[in-house]
């Protein structure tokens, strides 16, 4: 009865909010909606009866050229609850069953659905006493009230979601629409749009958080930690166990608030703008459909302390809900932690290998974020890179992802590889100390803020890059599951690693550091640079990278020289660009950001700078000896088996760019070295150089010694001395040319390939084919360069 006394005052009401409303509200596209097919009847489909969203549904359509929403052409999949009576629940509306009926008598129609969806201010689902969380879009229904406060407070924090134009015989076939009748279709079509709202509100608004001591207690009835609690029991109290082990939750546990979000994307708005010309984000669109399905676990690798506050920025942006995020201990300090934890972070220790009840604890919790549905964050690397390579990923997070994904989840986990590239890192001014040989400072929160310091200098562009995903589900969870755990995780933490590496781009400083640093003396011609970039860039669209730098050459170098990475030097006989030491031990750092999108060029390069003339077999038998350590060490995404056909496909691209030429014999040749053409084929060799080097170094240390002599350690050691040394006596402008952890790299891949043994002593023992191997790398480099490499190992001190 009071429905129908109210129901002449609706279209008034509507008519009297409806310019306010538009003028106030200011709605955003989570991604810009596919246009409908003109020939086809449209109707909206909204997940809730209410007076707002039909307005402004019908702004954004006019605005998008969609066809105009009509009472008749919107669709309600619920009606809110009467106020009166809200332990009711939502209830099914009688649109679908009229609108199958509508079908089933005129087959001939046309129809396509699209479904919106409205979210405003995209609060997590838990209570907080602040107005604008209570206002705030969430999991729980909106009464009207609420929904009034919610424009009044929201209004300019509206995402709205359009999804893609659906058939409507593509859901119940005309077919099936008369055998089994409206009613039939009517709650297929429910059940598919509640599913489909449903992913859509878990992607933008991430899943319902439960209340913190909920969360606790799931944690603490789980059947590990009960375990865990029983066995610390045994030399103490239970009591003081489980005491302990609520200790070790409220540590560990993040305690997301949405106030934080907000403050959080106000000040890094305002933060980006003034450090960076902007932030170009590649490959996102692939995880739209897929955050609904899966549980996210980005996996980005660590260039500088900005990159969790970036990526987390960013997805908030773009409508995905911003992840929660391992962190260090050390960042849990008075002040910074609390403010960390509800923006997302949840602790955990260097090493909890020792405290079992403490492992249990940390398993369980992050457990139950994957099986809860929460988006998370951790950096296999652990540390941040000071040389700008990816790092060799760290086991602990991702044998502890896989034991989730094995043990089960509500949905499966889908890793996601992130490259984040920067033209100029804030943290420059360290890495350059540590490049220098300085020992790695220990890492502080308060690094931050001393680096912020700097904000009026200029920092250049930065890019966020997402990967191909990769789903722990199916054939793979099975294959990883299959094998021992150490394996399974390397084998997980390689296909990572070389994940964020081919989603890799290319910035104007990380291009320019490429060229220049390939020259002899850091020096190079202007033509000469600007050619170099020409064939770099062309060769990276040959391989496929699309995303390059805006902008000509040029004004790539401009900005280098503007950001102080490189010096000009006018000359009557045309300008030189250099960089001075300082500059090329720095620019490294940006060089190595791409060295491996260009490996497998400089590598075929380089068997042509001493040998003149080389068969396809004689590329790939020399290039095939080598390319498995160099392989490992940059994370290149072919194996042995797939190296002859890229190896070719190489040879072609150099062919095309005129840095080789094709014989009639059918063979390859490098060009005459009078010829510019040389010059960028010596440039591009002198790129894998130093890998290269750091092998045929290796390799003659372990021919001089003799099989059985050296253990790993004294190997590594001995070689780290020798490289060291090479680099005084050479003037090497490479820092990490003596980086120990690149030849145990090198050492595991040896260990691997079965080049290598170690004896019951340990000792290291190798037959024949290690010394092939030897005798094809000496072919490999001038006689006056193996000379210098042989000279060292000769005269080094025998272990």
């Amino acid at each position: 009865m009071l429905k129908l006394l109210l129901k002449p005052l609706v279209y008034p009401i509507k008519q009297l909010l409806r310019w306010p409303l538009l003028l106030w509200v200011k709605p955003h596209f989570t991604q810009l909606p596919m246009p409908p097919h003109q020939k086809a009847e449209t109707y909206y489909i909204l997940a809730r009866r209410n007076m707002t969203e039909p307005l402004l549904l019908g702004k954004l359509a006019r605005k998008q050229g969609f066809p105009p929403v009509r009472s008749s052409n919107l669709l309600y999949l619920e009606e809110a609850p009467p106020w009166f009576r809200p332990h009711l629940g939502p209830q099914a509306t009688g649109d679908f069953q009229k609108f199958w009926q509508d079908l089933q008598t005129h087959p001939e129609k046309e129809v396509q659905v699209i479904p919106v969806s409205f979210f405003w201010g995209r609060a997590p689902g838990r209570q907080e006493s602040l107005l604008k969380i209570l206002t705030a879009d969430s999991w729980a229904v909106m009464g009207g009230l609420r929904r009034l406060l919610t424009v009044i407070l929201q209004g300019r924090q509206l995402w709205v979601e359009m999804g893609d134009p659906i058939a409507a015989h593509q859901v119940v076939t005309p077919q099936q629409l008369n055998r089994k009748g409206a009613e039939f279709a009517a709650e297929k079509s429910q059940r598919l749009l509640r599913l489909y709202f449903r992913r859509v509100r878990t992607r933008v608004l991430g899943p319902d958080l439960s209340h913190r001591r909920t969360q606790r207690n799931t944690i603490m009835a789980s059947t590990q930690v009960r375990d865990a609690i029983r066995r610390e029991a045994e030399t103490t109290s239970e009591k003081a166990a489980r005491d302990r082990a609520l200790r070790f939750i409220n540590e560990i546990a993040s305690n997301v608030s949405y106030p934080v979000l907000l403050v959080l994307d106000r000040l890094l708005s305002s933060l980006w703008n003034r450090l960076y010309d902007g932030v170009r984000i590649t490959g996102i669109e692939k995880l739209r459909d897929q955050a609904g399905r899966y549980t996210l676990v980005y996996l980005p690798c660590h260039r500088s302390h900005i990159d969790y506050l970036l990526l987390s920025y960013i997805l908030f942006k773009q409508g995905l809900m911003p992840p929660h995020i391992a962190a260090g201990i050390n960042l849990n300090m008075p002040l910074i932690g609390p403010l960390l934890r509800r923006g997302g972070a949840f602790f955990m220790r260097r090493s909890f290998r020792d405290n079992p009840l403490y492992a249990s604890v940390f398993n369980e919790y992050l457990y139950q974020l994957f099986n809860q549905g929460h988006p998370v964050e951790f950096f296999i690397e652990g540390g941040r890179s000071r040389t700008g390579r990816t790092l060799p990923p760290k086991p602990g997070m991702l044998a502890m992802t896989l034991k989730a994904a094995q043990r089960g989840t509500h949905k499966p986990l889908l890793l996601i590889p992130v490259y984040i590239g920067y033209e100029k890192v804030l943290e420059g001014s360290t890495y350059l100390n540590e490049l220098r040989g300085q020992n790695k400072k220990k890492e502080s929160p308060l690094d931050i803020f001393r680096v912020l310091r700097n904000l009026r200098q200029d920092f250049g562009q930065v890019d966020v890059s997402f990967g191909d995903p990769l789903a722990l589900e199916g054939e793979l969870l099975q294959q990883l599951t299959a094998q021992d755990r150490y394996q399974a995780v390397s084998q997980l933490g390689r296909q990572i690693a070389t994940g964020i590496n081919q989603a890799a781009t290319l910035n104007r400083i990380n291009l320019v550091a490429l060229a220049l640093l390939a020259s002899h003396h850091r020096a190079l011609e202007a033509d000469n640079l600007l050619a170099q970039l020409e064939t770099l860039s062309a060769l990276a669209g040959l391989r496929g990278v699309v995303q390059q730098p805006e902008g000509e050459p040029a004004s790539w170098i401009n900005c280098c020289e503007k950001l102080g990475f490189i010096e000009k030097l006018d000359h009557p006989l045309g300008s030189i660009y250099r960089c001075n030491e300082r500059q090329g031990i720095l620019l490294t750092y940006y060089r190595n950001n791409i060295l491996h999108l260009f490996a497998l060029q400089g590598l075929v390069a380089f068997l042509f700078i001493n040998q003149k003339t080389l068969s396809s077999e004689q590329v790939h038998q020399q290039a095939s000896s080598v390319y498995p350590i160099l392989a490992a060490e940059l994370f290149l995404p072919w194996s042995q088996a797939e190296l002859e056909p890229r190896l070719q496909q190489t040879l072609r691209q150099l062919t095309e760019l005129g840095l080789l030429e094709e014989t009639p014999e059918g063979c390859w040749q490098k060009p005459a070295e009078h010829l510019a053409s040389h010059l960028r084929l010596r440039l591009l060799a002198q790129l894998v150089q130093p890998a290269l080097e750091r092998i045929y170094l290796l390799l003659a240390l372990l021919e001089r010694e003799g099989s059985g002599s050296l253990t790993s350690a004294e190997l590594v050691a001995t070689t780290q001395q020798m490289a060291e040394r090479l680099t005084l006596l050479q003037g090497l402008d490479s820092p990490e040319f003596s980086d120990s952890r690149l030849f145990d790299q090198a050492l595991v891949i040896l260990l691997q390939l079965g080049w290598l043994q170690e004896d019951e002593e340990e000792r290291l023992t190798f037959d024949a084919e290690l010394l092939q191997a030897m005798y094809r790398g000496r072919q490999l480099f001038d006689p006056q360069l193996r000379h210098s490499l042989l000279s060292l190992t000769r005269t080094g001190t025998k272990s």
